[in-house]
C-alpha cells in the first residue's frame, strides 16, 4: 500500500509536468517578446460582415453597434449584421436604431450560438453580395476603434481564421469579474501571441475572432454545434491543417458575469463543452500529434487544451483521501506512513495548485497592468483570488459530468462611462 501510493503519485507528478511543460515556453515567449513591433503594411482593404448574435441584448446592442460605427475603418467596407436569436424583448427594434441590418430567428429546438450563426451567415449569402470575411461579437461587447483596422492586416496574411486581444470592461466590478479577465488576458498574452510567433495555431475564443469565406465556403456555412462551438472549431482546424492567427492589436471589451451563479451556469456549460469536444474528437487529435500533420504540435496543444485538468486533479487527490481511510484497518506502523505521505501530498497538490495559478495571475495583471480599466488596489486584490476562483472548477467539472446542461443567457447592462482604454492606442 505505502508503495503503492508513493508510485501512483510520483507518476501522476511526472506526467502532468511533461505534458504542460510546453507552456512554459510560451510563458517565456510572451515575457520576452511583449513589446515586439510589426513592421507597417499597407494591406488593401477587405469586406468584412459583422456577425452579432444577440438573445434579449437590448439593453447592450445599442453600445456596441455604436463602437463598431466608429471603426477607422472605411464605413463602404464593412456592413454590421445583428441576429436576434427568440428574443422576446426589444432587441430587433434597439439595433436597427443604432444602424444594424438586423435579421430574427425564431427556434426552440435548435439552441444555441453556433446554431444562431449558422443560420444568419446562410441569410447573409442568400442576400448580400460576397464579402472577404466575417468577424463575430457578442452583443455586450465594446470595441476597440482600430479593431477591424487591425485585423484586416493580420487577414491580408491569409489566415483562415483570426482571433484578437480579449480584453475587459468590469474587471474591477468584483473578484468574479477580475477572474475572467485575468484568464482571457493571460490567454491573448500568455498562449495567442506566443503560438502566433511559434508560428502554431491559436485557438479563438467566443468573441472578436473573424473568419474568412474561403473556410465558410469549405464548410458550407458554420457547423459548430456543441456547447462550446469555439473550440470545436478551433480542433476542427487543428485536425484538417486551416491556421488560426492572432492579432494583438485588434481589442474586444468583454463584459464579465459579475454573480457567482451566472459563471457557475456559464462555466458549466463550458466544461460540458469541452467534454463534447473531447468525445467527438479527441480520436482524430490524438491521430493528428501523431501522424504526418502540418498541425501535428497544434493538434497536440488542442489535447492539452481540452483535457480534464481539474478532473484529474480531483483524482489524484480524492485517491489518496481513499488510502487514507483504508489504512485504518491496517497496522499502525503502515497506517502511519500512508497517512502522512497521502496528506502531504495532498495538502502539497493543494498549496501548489495555488501558488503556480497566483503566479501566473500575478504575471499577467503585472504585464497588462496599463490594458487593465481598475485601481490599483483593485488588481492587486483580485489576483489573489484569483486561484480561489479557479478552484471553483473542480465541482463544476465533476457537476458537467453527470448533468444535463443546456444554454442559459446572462443578463448584460450597459457600461456606464466605458470608454476603450487610452492605452490601447499604442498597443505594441
Amino acid at each position: 500500500m505505502i508503495e503503492a501510493v508513493t508510485n501512483l503519485n510520483r507518476i501522476v507528478i511526472i506526467v502532468m509536468t511533461l505534458a504542460y511543460l510546453y507552456q512554459i515556453l510560451y510563458l517565456v515567449v510572451g515575457l520576452i517578446y511583449k513589446n515586439k513591433k510589426e513592421e507597417e503594411t499597407n494591406a488593401p482593404f477587405h469586406r468584412f460582415a459583422v456577425l452579432i448574435s444577440a438573445r434579449n441584448e437590448e439593453s447592450v446592442i445599442g453600445e456596441l453597434v455604436e463602437s463598431l460605427k466608429k471603426q477607422k475603418y472605411p464605413r463602404n467596407m464593412f456592413d454590421i449584421f445583428v441576429l436576434a436569436d427568440n428574443c422576446t424583448d426589444n432587441t430587433a427594434l434597439c439595433a436597427k436604431r443604432a444602424g444594424a441590418i438586423v435579421y430574427e430567428r425564431w427556434n426552440a429546438q435548435l439552441v444555441g450560438k453556433g446554431y444562431a450563426l449558422d443560420y444568419l451567415i446562410k441569410e447573409i449569402k442568400n442576400d448580400y453580395e460576397k464579402y472577404d470575411g466575417y468577424i463575430v461579437f457578442d452583443a455586450d461587447n465594446v470595441v476597440d476603434p482600430n479593431f477591424i483596422y487591425e485585423m484586416n492586416k493580420t487577414f491580408e496574411k491569409g489566415y483562415d481564421a483570426i482571433t484578437s486581444y480579449r480584453n475587459s470592461k468590469n474587471f474591477g466590478t468584483n473578484w468574479i469579474s477580475a477572474a475572467y479577465s485575468i484568464w482571457f488576458l493571460r490567454e491573448a498574452r500568455f498562449l495567442n501571441f506566443p503560438r502566433m510567433l511559434l508560428n502554431t495555431n491559436c485557438h479563438i475564443s467566443g468573441t472578436g475572432f473573424c473568419i474568412s469565406d474561403r473556410i465558410v465556403e469549405e464548410n458550407g456555412g458554420w457547423p459548430y454545434h456543441l456547447l462550446t462551438e469555439d473550440i470545436e472549431f478551433s480542433v476542427h482546424c487543428a485536425i484538417k491543417g486551416a491556421r488560426i492567427g492572432y492579432c494583438d492589436k485588434a481589442m474586444v471589451y468583454d463584459e464579465q458575469p459579475v454573480t457567482f451563479d451566472q459563471s457557475w451556469n456559464q462555466r458549466m456549460r463550458w466544461s460540458k463543452g469541452f467534454y463534447q469536444v473531447n468525445a467527438n474528437y479527441m480520436t482524430s487529435l490524438v491521430k493528428g500529434s501523431l501522424g504526418k500533420s502540418k498541425l501535428k504540435f497544434s493538434c497536440y496543444d488542442m489535447i492539452m487544451t481540452t483535457a480534464p485538468g481539474m478532473l484529474l486533479t480531483l483524482f489524484i487527490i480524492a485517491f489518496n483521501a481513499v488510502m487514507i481511510f483504508a489504512c485504518v484497518t491496517q497496522p499502525y506502523y503502515i497506517a502511519n506512513v500512508v497517512m502522512k505521505r497521502a496528506g502531504k501530498f495532498i495538502v502539497d497538490t493543494i498549496v501548489a495548485f495555488y501558488i503556480a495559478l497566483l503566479v501566473y495571475g500575478v504575471i499577467t495583471v503585472f504585464s497588462e497592468w496599463d490594458m487593465i480599466q481598475a485601481t490599483a488596489k483593485k488588481k492587486l486584490l483580485y489576483v489573489v483570488m484569483f486561484p480561489v476562483f479557479m478552484a471553483t472548477y473542480i465541482p463544476i467539472s465533476v457537476a458537467a459530468l453527470v448533468k444535463k446542461v443546456e444554454w442559459k443567457p446572462i443578463q448584460h447592462f450597459a457600461s456606464e462611462n466605458f470608454t476603450p482604454s487610452a492605452a490601447a492606442a499604442g498597443k505594441d
